[in-house]
């Protein structure tokens, strides 16, 4: 299959051949790949994404997923509107 057309990360596009781009010029760290490709930062907070690409990262390096930097989920974890922010979070 077409590694270009493998969606890892749904809310910003990211590819699968985005990131083997990415290994292969150095960058190896789910921060750094945050960081130039803003994966996990979209509207799903990484709920979708993050695991599948910390274990495409893995597997391209031959690392176990614990030996990965993965970055931690900062709150909010899911995603708020204004209102429910400026009238309080409703249960």
């Amino acid at each position: 299959m077409d590694k270009e057309k493998i969606i890892l990360c749904r809310c910003d596009n990211f590819t699968l051949a985005d990131l083997h781009r990415l290994l292969d010029s150095g960058v190896t760290s789910m921060q750094e790949i945050k960081r130039h490709k803003r994966c996990t930062m979209g509207p799903c907070q990484g709920r979708t994404c993050k695991e599948m690409i910390a274990r495409e990262i893995a597997n391209y390096l031959h690392k176990r997923i614990d030996e990965l930097d993965v970055p931690v989920s900062r709150i909010p974890i899911k995603p708020i509107t204004l209102g429910q922010i400026i009238g309080g979070i409703e249960k």
